[in-house]
């Protein structure tokens, strides 16, 4: 066989090679969820799980993190596929409200969909005699990792009931299970807490002491005067000893993505995430209140275009 000939097969076969590679190519789901005590965590791992074996060639990973306001960030620089995160905290990224932790708007973010809802839930133990929001001034609180979507939401909460953190005795910043830890030790009167209904880290405080759970009412509501934060319910039976309705605050979560994710992929996601919601609801209960038909509404961030078209084509979208 001449030279030129042998080249030429040299280069068809790397031109072959390098073709194969990319085709190849496996696509990176990294899901960014919340503290592993939390609802994001459990149901981000189902949904890794999902995607794992549902789109080809895919690998998953699921980062624990401090939820929301890191999450949009992260998305924003590419270090992440898809996120959880609070409706306020997406509408604060978009806007780039530096005071909620973000330095300028991120507009690489797209909505893959609104999921359930976060309730606001604020447990004190029996012993420290709260029972309303105003009984909290010169308590010992935690109201969640400093800047993070639960913490933002204290913050609007606190203002609206005519409270500031300079009203509480002392004010931690700390994450849901360090939060349950400290009160269990009696070095914490209270705890708020953003999160799907049934959250571990309440359920087992609530299985070792006795809690008084704190309504938000909802003149309270209507003062924050921010259409994410609408009138919610934890129902009676909820947590251990819980034997009222409460009546608090519900936001709605938004899965995100960002628009380096390809069109195809972002369709995947959003169908296998509708196709799998049976397997989301019993990794927790909370994923249960996700509904295809509310999926695409009330977004503070545009679609991805990817989701938009699964959406397009179960005829949500017109």
């Amino acid at each position: 066989m001449n030279l030129s000939k042998r080249l030429g097969l040299f280069a068809a076969a790397a031109a072959f090679t390098a073709s194969t590679a990319v085709l190849a190519a496996p696509t990176f789901i990294n899901v960014l969820t919340g503290g592993t005590s939390g609802v994001y965590y459990p149901v981000g791992v189902a949904l890794s799980q999902v995607y794992s074996t549902g789109i080809d060639g895919s690998k998953t990973s699921v980062q624990a993190t401090k939820a929301s306001v890191e999450n949009l960030n992260l998305l924003q620089i590419g270090r992440g596929e898809l996120a959880f995160a609070l409706g306020d905290s997406v509408a604060d990224a978009w806007a780039g409200v530096e005071e909620a932790g973000f330095k300028a708007p991120l507009k690489r973010l797209r909505a893959i969909a609104g999921t359930y809802p976060n309730y606001i839930q604020i447990v004190a133990s029996e012993d420290s005699g709260i029972k309303t929001l105003a009984d909290l001034k010169g308590k010992r609180i935690s109201v969640g990792a400093p800047k993070s979507g639960t913490e933002l939401n204290a913050r609007a909460i606190f203002k609206a009931a005519g409270l500031t953190y300079e009203d509480m005795g002392k004010v931690e910043f700390l994450p849901f299970a360090e939060s349950v830890e400290l009160m269990k030790n009696r070095q914490l009167d209270a705890t708020l807490q953003s999160s799907g209904l049934g959250m571990a880290a309440i359920r087992d405080l609530s299985s070792t002491m006795k809690l008084s759970y704190v309504a938000v009412p909802q003149d309270v509501v209507t003062k924050i005067g921010n259409a994410a934060y609408q009138p919610g319910m934890i129902p009676a039976g909820t947590y251990d000893g819980q034997s009222a309705d409460v009546p608090t605050v519900a936001i709605t979560n938004i899965l995100v993505s960002h628009d380096k994710v390809s069109d195809e992929v972002a369709y995947q996601m959003t169908k296998l995430l509708f196709d799998n919601l049976e397997r989301l609801g019993n990794a927790h209960a909370a994923a249960k209140d996700i509904k295809l038909e509310t999926a695409a509404q009330n977004l503070p961030i545009p679609l991805h275009p990817g989701a938009e078209r699964y959406y397009r084509e179960v005829g949500v979208l017109k």
